[in-house]
């Protein structure tokens, strides 16, 4: 079994190279990022796969900034639509397992229920729809070996992310503001490592075709922006208040949906997964840190 792992400086490659590094699978995976394998230009996949052969790639790779997306619009697309396209062609074409991770944002957060993955899409700014477009792509490219993993709030040790920026802030300041009306699951990356690694093993074990499936995955629990931060500073030990505030009084460039809380049930069921509550894996991360 060869995996190749795209995005590998973001968060949730550097999990994955992290959790393999405990094991003896480290010479089965190759990491990569865009000086090794550029996935906005066509021949640099082209000329990349005449001299390497996977069984799996994880493409981790994506656009995340979620505000500045509104303006980068096209740059938004090419990564996570456009790049999105040539990957599932290169392994539509290869017989290889694409494992393609999307976002919550593609829900518009009105919904008073969890979301499952069969519920409608409506993604309410730009990253959400260029994440949307990557998976129309997938699914009309690939309806056989493809799994696409929608995640959200993700965050780790690793890169820039909400509990860095809040211990940041709050080691700095007496006070600051956080969003309290908008909610949904925090999702440490190291779990999400952690699932995406025993779905390879699943189904690199297969010897049929897999039809491409829609998951659900993030940690287990339900906060607002403010409760995940107040969870952040109790365990860092900071003395900083967080006043909690409304979407509206928070300037932004990119509409943020109110509720993304997804279920999980699918992917748990399917492949034997057992998820842990967001406040349990936030200590985790906290120790790491």
């Amino acid at each position: 079994m060869k995996v190749l792992v795209t995005g590998k400086s973001g968060q949730l490659g550097r999990s994955i190279k992290k959790i393999i590094s405990w094991t003896k699978q480290n010479n089965k995976f190759t990491f990569v990022e865009r000086v090794e394998l550029d996935l906005s230009c066509e021949d640099s996949i082209n000329n990349y796969f005449k001299t390497h052969n996977f069984n799996v790639i994880v493409n981790c790779a994506a656009y995340t900034s979620v505000d500045k997306a509104e303006e980068e619009t096209k740059l938004a697309d090419q990564i996570n639509h456009q790049a999105v396209k040539l990957l599932a062609e290169i392994s539509n074409k290869r017989k290889i397992i694409l494992i393609h991770i999307s976002t919550d944002y593609v829900f518009d957060g009105e919904s008073n229920t969890i979301y499952n993955e069969a519920d409608s899409t409506n993604p309410i700014n730009v990253y959400g729809k260029t994440k949307l477009s990557g998976e129309h792509t997938i699914k009309s490219l690939m309806p056989t070996n493809a799994i696409i993993i929608r995640t959200s709030w993700l965050y780790s040790e690793f890169g820039d992310n909400f509990v860095g920026s809040i211990l940041q802030n709050a080691r700095k300041k007496n006070e600051i503001d956080v969003i309290n009306d908008q909610f949904g699951s925090p999702t440490y990356a190291e779990d999400l490592a952690k699932a995406i690694l025993v779905i390879v093993e699943n189904l690199t074990s297969k010897e049929s075709l897999i039809k491409t499936q829609i998951y659900h995955f993030s940690n287990d629990g339900q906060c607002s922006w403010c409760d995940f931060a107040n969870e952040i500073i109790k365990l860092a030990k900071i003395k900083c208040h967080i006043n909690p505030i409304t979407s509206k009084q928070y300037t932004s460039m990119a509409k943020r949906p109110k509720n993304t809380t997804m279920g999980k049930e699918k992917i748990t069921k399917e492949f034997g997964l057992h998820i842990r509550h967001w406040k349990t894996s936030l200590i985790n991360c906290m120790d790491n840190l």
